[in-house]
């Protein structure tokens, strides 16, 4: 069996998945986030605390460096299968020191995330664009 022949079965059974159903949540770990250049936050209890918030309704991965330091503390919010199909795409947020963004995190996803829900206000302040090259990092 070849490399490619091997994949497609893969790929079919991941888009058939519960988990692709889900929204996905990228926490940035790496240069500046999650590290003590960024102080007065907890961010293993913030790390912690979305996991916890998020069971059930969203997967938690966590990234090295997004390289958009400048927005350190970086959250982005993939949507679902269903999310993507409606024409929703990933949510980057910056500068999450904010002790309430897993609730409102957790609020967002469980409602069903970009393309199905619109995020609570609060979280409009902490959405950024970033450019081209670091958003092909994120899977979309």
């Amino acid at each position: 069996m070849t490399a490619s022949a091997r994949k497609r079965p893969r790929r079919a059974d991941a888009a058939a998945s519960p988990a692709a159903d889900r929204c996905t949540v990228t926490v940035c770990r790496g240069c500046c986030c999650g590290t003590p250049k960024i102080p007065g936050v907890d961010h293993a209890a913030q790390l912690r605390e979305l996991r916890r918030t998020l069971d059930g309704t969203a997967a938690v991965r966590v990234t090295d460096c997004l390289d958009v330091c400048e927005q350190a503390n970086v959250i982005v919010v993939q949507p679902s299968r269903a999310g993507r199909e409606a024409g929703g795409r990933p949510v980057w947020l910056g500068l999450c020191n904010d002790p309430d963004i897993p609730a409102d995190v957790a609020a967002w996803t469980a409602a069903g995330g970009p393309g199905l829900a619109d995020p609570p206000g609060v979280l409009d302040l902490y959405v950024f664009t970033p450019s081209r090259r670091v958003r092909g990092g994120v899977a979309d």
